[in-house]
């Protein structure tokens, strides 16, 4: 064993890889989109959830691609958890593909569909011929990997060292442990399945199929690796999904390790069935225990959705105000069908948190209560944190191929974004207003006060409906906008004339006057942006308060 033996296997094995990336880049650039579409739509029921994870995984190769998917869906709130594990059960399926399509050996026609794919990758424009040859490259490559191996493994397995080392995997926990790790250091069971079949089949080599067949079960909790790390910023709920994928298959290999290890007749029956001399034999041995798993725990979905949340409880800082990000995430760039509506809910969600805040702002100006005021301050900063987020994350996402109607929607967030930021601006104006109230005793009449909590129901109320429309995308609310922000006007001006009258027969207090003229215009301003926030889904429009219609808006333009 020379040291051009040890370059040759490690440079097989990273051909190997190079050529598994490359195919499944080719896979999902020429069916992604499409596969996307479908697993956010047809996952109404566990056993169609598992049809489509099976056939989306054996299409795009890569069941940890299909989980990360499915962590950015179910952070969306696109998709439950109980659909998300029954996808996960057909993923599992979906990736022994792989392993067969190494097990046809086809090191004699590698060359050939190198050429191929080359030609095709580098000489026609065609997207999608280009893609057909970045999965023929890829295959070709991979099986050029595997035959580099091929010599050096068989001089490497006559050494004492390399078979003392291997001797040890006849005890299946350590080898469950070893497949386990080697796996989440390459991030793919399919690979690590390529690269057991590699040293399986070299000439001379140590290693048994019953040594096989336990590092390929530990290959299967390995490939869970992607999908927890692409789950550590995002929501709990997506946390759970990751969670369920390693859950499933610790279970699937703690029953079957034990059930081959009581049994061993079995191994030796999938041996001297499917031997070929290519590997098939642990082909089918993935193949089977993943079918095998799907089969035992397809009925205990309900319960091991109740497990997974039970283990990953809610925390009081996910609810609607907490400071940070609860839809979106890193993982729905890479899902371009769910960025609108993704986005859409986090914009709503802001919405909420903004007419909240509101609410209580005008509770701490009535009832003078500086505890709902200091609330409502620290409230704001979470509107802020969440206007500057979402804000970054669109621009992020305006790139992306969307339809034209999902483009101009993500467009009128920006302006939906800035004026809940401005409503939240003027709750916190009204909870300083209140907190004035309180300290330099000002003194606002009860005529005065009146006439504020009915311009500020008016105000209220416009907001709530114009939430309302832009949550559900309800045109058929527009009409009993455009009558409530005129009200809210014709409140502030009679407000202002009376204001006027008071200040004339020095009924007035003048500190109070003033609160009480700028609460009136903070008022005013928020029915103001509440109308922009209704007609924002009727497309590129904003409500003009000074000549009471609608225009088309600018880049950066904001009213109000």
């Amino acid at each position: 064993m020379t040291w051009v033996d040890i370059f040759s296997v490690l440079g097989g094995l990273g051909m190997f890889l190079i050529g598994m990336q490359m195919m499944s880049d080719g896979l999902e650039a020429a069916a992604g989109n499409r596969m996307r579409s479908i697993l956010e739509k047809t996952t109404s029921n566990r056993f169609l959830g598992v049809g489509v994870g099976a056939g989306i995984t054996s299409v795009i190769q890569s069941s940890s691609a299909t989980t990360v998917m499915l962590v950015g869906f179910v952070n969306a709130g696109l998709m439950s958890l109980r659909q998300a594990i029954g996808v996960i059960m057909g993923a599992n399926i979906g990736t022994t593909v792989t392993a067969q399509i190494i097990a046809f050996k086809m090191d004699d026609v590698a060359p050939a569909l190198v050429f191929v794919g080359m030609l095709m990758t580098l000489f026609i424009k065609n997207r999608k011929v280009k893609n057909i040859g970045s999965i023929l490259l890829g295959l070709g490559v991979l099986f050029f990997g595997l035959s580099l191996m091929g010599a050096p493994l068989s001089a490497l397995s006559q050494l004492s060292g390399f078979q003392t080392i291997i001797s040890y995997f006849s005890n299946p926990l350590l080898a469950v442990l070893v497949g386990m790790l080697s796996t989440a250091i390459i991030q793919s069971s399919s690979a690590m399945t390529g690269v057991i079949i590699a040293m399986y089949i070299a000439p001379g080599s140590p290693m048994t199929f019953h040594a096989a067949v336990f590092l390929t079960l530990g290959s299967n909790i390995g490939t869970c690796i992607t999908a927890l790390l692409a789950a550590i910023n995002a929501s709990r709920e997506s946390k759970r999904v990751a969670l369920a994928h390693v859950l499933f298959n610790v279970i699937g290999t703690v029953f079957f390790g034990m059930l081959l290890a009581l049994f061993p007749g079995i191994i030796h029956w999938i041996e001297t069935t499917f031997h070929n001399g290519s590997g098939r034999e642990i082909a089918m041995l993935h193949t089977f225990f993943n079918f095998a798993t799907v089969g035992l725990l397809i009925w205990f979905v309900p319960q091991l959705t109740s497990l997974v949340r039970w283990m990953v409880p809610e925390k009081s800082e996910e609810t609607a105000g907490a400071r940070r990000l609860l839809y979106l995430d890193k993982n729905i760039v890479h899902t371009p069908q769910a960025a609108e509506r993704a986005a859409h809910k986090e914009v709503c969600r802001m919405a909420d948190l903004t007419l909240a805040n509101l609410r209580l702002a005008l509770e701490s100006f009535d009832e003078k209560n500086l505890d709902k005021a200091t609330e409502v301050l620290e409230n704001e900063d979470v509107i802020n944190f969440l206007n500057h987020n979402i804000t970054a994350w669109l621009v992020r996402v305006r790139g992306l191929a969307l339809p034209e109607r999902d483009l101009e929607r993500l467009g009128m967030m920006f302006h939906v974004v800035t004026d809940l930021e401005r409503v939240g601006d003027h709750a916190e104006n009204i909870a300083e207003y209140a907190m004035l109230k309180g300290e330099e005793k000002a003194i606002i009449s009860p005529d005065a006060l009146l006439e504020l909590r009915e311009m500020a129901t008016a105000s209220l109320e416009t907001l709530e409906v114009a939430i309302q429309a832009y949550t559900n995308y309800d045109e058929s609310l527009l009409p009993r906008i455009g009558p409530m922000e005129q009200l809210t006007d014709d409140l502030a001006k009679q407000c202002v004339d009376n204001h006027i009258t008071r200040l004339m027969s020095a009924t007035c207090d003048p500190r109070g006057g003033i609160i009480f003229t700028d609460m009136v215009a903070d008022l005013e301003r928020v029915a103001d942006h509440a109308t922009n926030i209704a007609y924002a889904i009727v497309g590129e429009t904003v409500w003009d308060p000074s000549s009471k219609q609608l225009r088309k808006v600018k880049t950066g333009d904001v009213v109000g």
